[in-house]
Protein backbone atom coordinates (compact mmCIF):
# COMPACT_ATOMS: atom_id res chain seq x y z
CA UNK A 1 0.00 0.00 0.00
CA UNK A 2 1.47 3.34 -0.95
CA UNK A 3 1.91 5.68 2.33
CA UNK A 4 0.28 9.13 2.46
CA UNK A 5 3.03 12.36 2.20
CA UNK A 6 2.44 14.74 5.00
CA UNK A 7 0.94 16.84 3.08
CA UNK A 8 -1.74 15.11 1.83
CA UNK A 9 -2.82 14.02 5.22
CA UNK A 10 -6.41 15.35 6.68
CA UNK A 11 -6.93 15.91 10.38
CA UNK A 12 -8.89 18.37 12.55
CA UNK A 13 -8.00 21.69 11.21
CA UNK A 14 -6.09 24.28 13.37
CA UNK A 15 -8.16 26.89 15.41
CA UNK A 16 -7.49 30.46 15.30
CA UNK A 17 -9.64 30.87 18.44
CA UNK A 18 -7.57 28.53 19.95
CA UNK A 19 -4.24 29.94 19.24
CA UNK A 20 -5.32 33.28 19.91
CA UNK A 21 -6.43 32.17 23.99
CA UNK A 22 -3.31 30.16 24.06
CA UNK A 23 -1.04 33.12 23.22
CA UNK A 24 -2.88 35.53 25.19
CA UNK A 25 -3.15 32.89 28.01
CA UNK A 26 1.19 32.85 27.42
CA UNK A 27 0.87 36.05 27.94
CA UNK A 28 -0.93 35.97 30.98
CA UNK A 29 1.05 33.39 32.46
CA UNK A 30 3.94 35.11 31.94
CA UNK A 31 3.49 38.38 33.78
CA UNK A 32 1.69 36.32 36.87
CA UNK A 33 4.90 33.47 37.33
CA UNK A 34 7.39 34.82 35.47
CA UNK A 35 9.75 32.98 32.36
CA UNK A 36 11.10 30.38 35.08
CA UNK A 37 7.67 29.05 36.66
CA UNK A 38 5.74 29.40 33.22
CA UNK A 39 5.18 25.64 32.00
CA UNK A 40 2.83 24.94 28.86
CA UNK A 41 -0.06 23.01 31.75
CA UNK A 42 0.01 26.50 33.47
CA UNK A 43 -1.00 27.60 29.98
CA UNK A 44 -3.59 24.87 28.92
CA UNK A 45 -5.10 24.98 32.09
CA UNK A 46 -5.34 29.25 31.32
CA UNK A 47 -6.26 28.83 27.89
CA UNK A 48 -9.06 25.98 28.34
CA UNK A 49 -7.49 23.70 26.13
CA UNK A 50 -5.71 20.24 25.95
CA UNK A 51 -1.67 20.50 27.02
CA UNK A 52 -1.69 18.32 23.70
CA UNK A 53 -3.12 20.83 21.79
CA UNK A 54 -0.23 23.36 22.68
CA UNK A 55 2.13 20.08 21.66
CA UNK A 56 0.62 20.30 18.31
CA UNK A 57 1.42 23.62 17.75
CA UNK A 58 5.37 24.20 19.47
CA UNK A 59 7.83 22.37 20.41
CA UNK A 60 8.10 23.82 24.14
CA UNK A 61 7.97 26.97 25.71
CA UNK A 62 10.63 29.10 24.04
CA UNK A 63 8.64 28.80 20.81
CA UNK A 64 5.17 29.86 22.35
CA UNK A 65 6.78 32.93 24.21
CA UNK A 66 8.55 33.71 21.23
CA UNK A 67 4.95 33.70 19.15
CA UNK A 68 3.09 35.64 21.98
CA UNK A 69 5.35 37.99 22.21
CA UNK A 70 5.32 38.72 18.29
CA UNK A 71 1.63 38.86 18.20
CA UNK A 72 1.53 41.97 20.20
CA UNK A 73 4.36 43.46 17.75
CA UNK A 74 1.88 42.43 14.84
CA UNK A 75 0.03 45.22 16.26
CA UNK A 76 1.59 48.11 14.75
CA UNK A 77 0.95 50.42 12.17
CA UNK A 78 3.24 52.90 10.75
CA UNK A 79 0.76 56.06 10.78
CA UNK A 80 0.07 58.61 8.02
CA UNK A 81 1.43 61.92 9.75
CA UNK A 82 2.35 64.08 6.32
CA UNK A 83 5.94 63.53 6.83
CA UNK A 84 8.93 61.18 7.14
CA UNK A 85 9.30 62.78 11.03
CA UNK A 86 5.94 62.45 12.06
CA UNK A 87 5.94 59.16 11.00
CA UNK A 88 8.57 57.79 12.82
CA UNK A 89 7.64 59.35 16.11
CA UNK A 90 4.26 58.23 15.53
CA UNK A 91 5.57 54.18 14.87
CA UNK A 92 8.30 54.63 17.46
CA UNK A 93 6.01 55.56 20.70
CA UNK A 94 3.67 52.50 19.72
CA UNK A 95 6.55 50.54 19.75
CA UNK A 96 7.97 52.07 23.30
CA UNK A 97 4.61 51.27 24.57
CA UNK A 98 4.38 47.77 23.97
CA UNK A 99 7.72 47.44 25.37
CA UNK A 100 6.29 48.71 28.90
CA UNK A 101 3.51 46.26 29.02
CA UNK A 102 4.73 43.71 31.61
CA UNK A 103 4.08 41.07 28.95
CA UNK A 104 6.52 42.04 26.41
CA UNK A 105 9.33 42.75 28.65
CA UNK A 106 8.90 39.21 30.73
CA UNK A 107 9.00 37.61 27.19
CA UNK A 108 10.93 39.45 25.26
CA UNK A 109 14.27 39.38 27.54
CA UNK A 110 13.85 35.76 28.44
CA UNK A 111 13.94 34.42 25.01
CA UNK A 112 17.21 36.51 23.86
CA UNK A 113 18.52 35.34 27.18
CA UNK A 114 17.35 32.03 25.99
CA UNK A 115 18.51 32.95 22.11
CA UNK A 116 21.93 33.28 23.10
CA UNK A 117 22.80 29.14 23.57
CA UNK A 118 19.92 28.37 20.97
CA UNK A 119 20.31 28.75 17.44
CA UNK A 120 16.91 27.91 16.29
CA UNK A 121 15.70 29.77 18.42
CA UNK A 122 17.29 33.00 17.77
CA UNK A 123 16.42 32.37 13.84
CA UNK A 124 12.24 31.81 14.93
CA UNK A 125 13.03 35.47 17.09
CA UNK A 126 14.50 36.76 13.50
CA UNK A 127 11.58 35.36 11.84
CA UNK A 128 8.76 35.53 13.94
CA UNK A 129 9.70 39.35 14.97
CA UNK A 130 12.22 41.02 13.05
CA UNK A 131 11.72 39.94 9.86
CA UNK A 132 8.12 40.79 10.44
CA UNK A 133 8.40 44.03 11.64
CA UNK A 134 10.38 44.93 8.76
CA UNK A 135 7.36 45.85 6.77
CA UNK A 136 7.16 49.46 8.43
CA UNK A 137 10.53 49.98 7.38
CA UNK A 138 9.56 49.48 3.94
CA UNK A 139 6.19 50.93 4.35
CA UNK A 140 7.67 54.01 5.57
CA UNK A 141 10.67 54.28 2.81
CA UNK A 142 8.48 53.77 0.00
CA UNK A 143 5.68 56.54 1.29
CA UNK A 144 8.90 59.31 1.50
CA UNK A 145 10.44 58.33 -0.97
CA UNK A 146 6.99 59.31 -3.18
CA UNK A 147 6.81 62.03 -0.77
CA UNK A 148 10.04 62.73 -2.39
CA UNK A 149 11.63 63.30 1.34
CA UNK A 150 14.38 60.41 0.58
CA UNK A 151 15.85 59.59 -2.94
CA UNK A 152 14.97 56.01 -4.65
CA UNK A 153 17.03 53.27 -4.15
CA UNK A 154 17.34 51.59 -7.81
CA UNK A 155 19.98 48.80 -6.46
CA UNK A 156 18.08 46.28 -4.53
CA UNK A 157 21.16 44.78 -2.49
CA UNK A 158 21.82 48.89 -0.93
CA UNK A 159 17.44 49.15 -0.43
CA UNK A 160 17.91 45.67 1.17
CA UNK A 161 20.95 46.87 3.63
CA UNK A 162 19.60 50.10 4.00
CA UNK A 163 16.23 48.51 5.59
CA UNK A 164 18.38 46.41 7.60
CA UNK A 165 20.40 49.28 9.08
CA UNK A 166 17.47 51.53 9.65
CA UNK A 167 15.16 48.43 11.57
CA UNK A 168 18.41 47.89 13.82
CA UNK A 169 18.57 51.90 14.86
CA UNK A 170 15.25 52.19 15.63
CA UNK A 171 14.47 48.76 17.28
CA UNK A 172 18.12 48.71 19.35
CA UNK A 173 17.65 52.31 20.24
CA UNK A 174 14.10 51.37 21.88
CA UNK A 175 14.57 48.21 23.08
CA UNK A 176 17.76 49.47 25.01
CA UNK A 177 16.24 52.85 26.28
CA UNK A 178 13.39 51.07 27.56
CA UNK A 179 14.53 47.77 29.28
CA UNK A 180 18.17 48.26 29.46
CA UNK A 181 18.16 51.86 30.64
CA UNK A 182 14.65 51.70 32.16
CA UNK A 183 14.31 55.23 30.80
CA UNK A 184 11.13 56.49 29.56
CA UNK A 185 10.92 56.63 25.78
CA UNK A 186 8.35 59.48 25.79
CA UNK A 187 7.65 62.37 23.24
CA UNK A 188 10.69 64.12 24.23
CA UNK A 189 13.09 61.42 23.33
CA UNK A 190 11.49 60.38 20.39
CA UNK A 191 11.47 63.53 18.67
CA UNK A 192 15.57 63.71 19.30
CA UNK A 193 15.75 60.34 18.42
CA UNK A 194 14.33 60.86 15.47
CA UNK A 195 15.96 63.95 14.63
CA UNK A 196 19.21 61.81 14.55
CA UNK A 197 18.39 59.26 12.50
CA UNK A 198 16.80 61.58 9.63
CA UNK A 199 20.04 62.99 9.86
CA UNK A 200 21.77 60.07 9.44
CA UNK A 201 19.38 59.55 6.52
CA UNK A 202 19.73 62.33 4.67
CA UNK A 203 23.24 61.91 4.83
CA UNK A 204 23.48 59.02 2.87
Amino acid sequence: MQSRSPASRTGRPRSATADAAILAATREALVDLGWSKLTLGDVATRAGVAKTTLYRRWAGKNELVVDAVAELFDELELPDRGSLAADIEGVVLQFATILALPEAKSGLMAVVAEATRDDALRERIRASVVDRQKRLVLEGRARAQARGELPPEPDPESASRTVDLIFDMVAGAVVHRTLVSAEPADEEWVRSFTRVLLLGLASR
